[in-house]
């Protein structure tokens, strides 16, 4: 069963012509997400990654409803909430909760941590008792002693541990979904493993869901069932975490694999080479986005590749397959 099923998603943002750049003829659009396709399974965990600008933000906003679709379907827990407004909505904020990037932008530094975690449990539970549910998920996130860290400021605490406040806040009204944002991408090494632990232990706990969102894919692996490669709004490669990592098709999803960093000291001095182009190559208005960049190029390239499945559970948009 699927607890989220996104369909041909689209959004456009339309960049005016500034009267201060002249040399702009005419206004330029942006297609940050073109017709993006996916579903997140039940207590599952969907990997959406791909470089900064490639449109994942976008897409987490499009589902929590933060703005506007321009066209798509969103079906959450078997109900179409493309559409919802109103009490419905406040419906589905409730059971989809989100853990923003940053620990300490994501929360107000003159709250306290109790009144942090609170402010949720206020909006949708307004004549609950709410002091025990916040201790709770503080020891959830463990978070001890919570009865001494609730009545702290941010400022007091770790980023890790300003991290794990966040987590709090999404889980304290149990949700069915918590789209995690590069949720560990500003904590220091020693601290996002303790995390990521963290959100498995929680997801199994609770049989939640994730959209975790990254451009690393090394934690990718390691907390994802399923991943979908983004680059310039679309979906280039999607399926199983380990048929896409392990056996990528995609010359983007290569770079990107091959960009990561290997911490085996024996390679400290190897020229390590990524096949990918300067994105000044060449630009095309139609076809392929990642033509420009691709050292594979054809001329059948400059028409849109649709993904189609290479194999169960592994799909990819490009005409080498």
């Amino acid at each position: 069963m699927n607890i989220l099923e996104v369909k041909h998603l689209r959004k456009w943002f339309v960049i005016r012509r500034s009267l201060l750049d002249l040399r702009k003829s005419q206004d330029r659009i942006v297609r940050a997400v073109d017709d993006v396709s996916f579903d997140i399974r039940q207590g599952s965990v969907f990997v959406l990654a791909g470089e900064s600008g490639s449109g994942k933000s976008t897409i987490a906003r499009l589902i929590l409803k933060a703005i506007d679709l321009d066209d798509g379907k969103i079906v959450f827990d078997n109900k179409d909430i493309t559409a919802l407004k109103g009490r419905e909505l406040r419906w589905f904020r409730k059971n989809a909760q989100m853990v923003h990037q940053d620990p300490y932008a994501s929360i107000n530094p003159r709250m306290k941590i109790m009144d942090i975690v609170r402010e949720p449990l206020t909006v949708h539970e307004p004549d609950g008792e709410h002091e025990e549910k916040v201790l709770r998920a503080l020891e959830e996130v463990r978070l001890e002693p919570a009865e001494e860290i609730a009545y702290r400021y941010p400022h007091m605490l770790s980023g890790g541990q300003r991290q794990r406040v966040a987590i709090a806040r999404a889980l304290v009204l149990k949700p069915k979904l918590i789209i995690a944002d590069e949720p560990v991408s500003m904590l220091d090494i020693s601290v996002r493993a303790e995390i990521l632990d963290l959100m498995k232990r929680l997801q199994e706990k609770y049989s939640m869901s994730y959209l975790y969102i990254t451009h690393d894919l090394s934690t990718a692996r390691y907390i994802g069932d399923h991943i979908g490669i983004l680059y310039k709004g679309k979906i280039v490669e999607i399926g199983s975490i380990d048929k896409v990592l392990l056996n990528p098709l995609h010359p983007y999803t290569k770079a990107l694999i091959d960009s990561i960093s290997e911490p085996d000291p024996n390679n400290l001095y190897r020229e390590k080479r990524i096949e990918i182009k300067d994105e000044t190559f060449e630009t095309i208005d139609s076809g392929c986005r990642f033509y420009n960049r691709c050292v594979y190029a054809m001329d059948k390239c400059r028409l849109e590749p649709k993904l189609f499945e290479v194999e169960e559970e592994h799909k990819v948009a490009c005409f080498l397959y």
